[in-house]
């Protein structure tokens, strides 16, 4: 089973990935600033980021092909990406 690291909405998503890249490269940046108190920005970073960078961009692809794609496996294993009935695929 896949876990899920998708947002409930792009703009949240977005939001999120602001605040956690934000938090972390101001932990970095703000250390000759303020010194260590400034590392107090990492644990904020890392949960808003749900762990680490690459799960963001991952539920960021998530988010992003969310309703547009559908996962569909069957009793053989094999696992195929459907468009659901009623979308397109071009824009619009």
């Amino acid at each position: 089973m896949m876990t899920d690291f998708a947002s409930a909405s792009m703009p949240r998503h977005l939001l999120r990935g602001a605040v956690g890249f934000g938090a972390l490269i101001g932990s970095v940046a703000l250390l000759p600033a303020v010194g260590p108190l400034s590392l107090a920005l990492l644990p904020v970073g890392v949960l808003a980021l749900r762990g680490c960078p690459m799960c963001w961009a991952v539920g960021l692809a998530q988010t992003l092909s969310r309703g547009r794609l559908q996962r569909a496996c069957g009793e053989d294993g094999r696992c195929e990406l459907t468009v659901p009935a009623g979308r397109t695929t071009g824009p619009g």
